[in-house]
């Protein structure tokens, strides 16, 4: 157990250190793909990726208290592992991105599936430092991976630009609509997505009306599971 906790606490440090490999990434340049993605509908505006910075600090923060005080805890353990499963392949994702959008579209999806594996099994105690920011990238990669998805369906030509928006953020809204409802705690986990559905609105409110407003209201309607996820965590039992 301890080695799974020292080893989590390194890949916390190689998944930030991974934006120093590729310091300048902003994104899938539009000529990555066969067909440009200049301002696309699907991608959040700029400063709502500024949430990776707390992300990376919350987590690491978090698995170091871990190491310090839960070492050989056996539910931290349980969420260690599938986390540190995440971490590692999160560790590789900004190189890959810089050369396939496609192969990024893919392990992004590989970092959600572990994350939320640890997600619900994060321990109910020590929620600033597991549960909460566990949540909050949880989260994010939840809106992310549909961004991702939004974005090669337009990129090649499945879907067009504003098709691949409207279904990818109906896919975020009802995957994070379910994993919130299902878990009934950890509200960053919420807020990170309404984060991203908010940006969303930024990017195409003076645009595109019909996907600033179905993330505007997918943000809406995320707001009472979040609120019930709140009410749930600070209860005195956790439940």
């Amino acid at each position: 157990m301890k080695l799974t906790a020292m080893l989590a606490v390194l890949l916390c440090l190689t998944f930030a250190g991974s934006t120093l490999w590729v310091p300048d990434f902003g994104g899938f340049e539009p000529d990555q793909f066969p067909v440009p993605q200049q301002d696309p509908a699907i991608q959040p505006a700029g400063y709502a990726f500024s949430i990776w910075g707390v992300i990376y600090l919350w987590l690491l923060l978090g698995m170091g208290y871990g190491l310090w005080k839960r070492a050989r805890d056996a539910q931290w353990h349980a969420m260690r592992v599938p986390l540190c499963v995440s971490l590692a392949v999160g560790s590789i994702w900004l190189p890959v991105a810089r050369q396939s959008p496609v192969w990024a579209a893919v392990l992004i999806w590989a970092m959600l599936i572990p994350a939320l594996i640890a997600l619900f099994r994060a321990p109910k105690a020590d929620t600033g430092w597991a549960l909460a920011p566990v949540g909050l990238y949880a989260g994010w990669l939840s809106a992310a991976s549909c961004v991702a998805l939004g974005l090669v369906a337009a990129g090649y030509d499945y879907l067009d630009g504003q098709t691949a928006a409207l279904a990818f953020v109906f896919a975020a809204l009802v995957i994070a609509s379910a994993v919130q409802n299902q878990l009934r705690r950890a509200p960053s986990y919420g807020v990170a997505v309404i984060w991203a559905l908010v940006a969303i609105v930024v990017q195409n409110v003076s645009d595109n009306v019909t996907v600033a407003a179905l993330a505007a209201g997918g943000a809406a309607a995320l707001l009472l599971p979040v609120w019930r996820a709140w009410r749930g965590t600070a209860a005195p039992d956790g439940a």
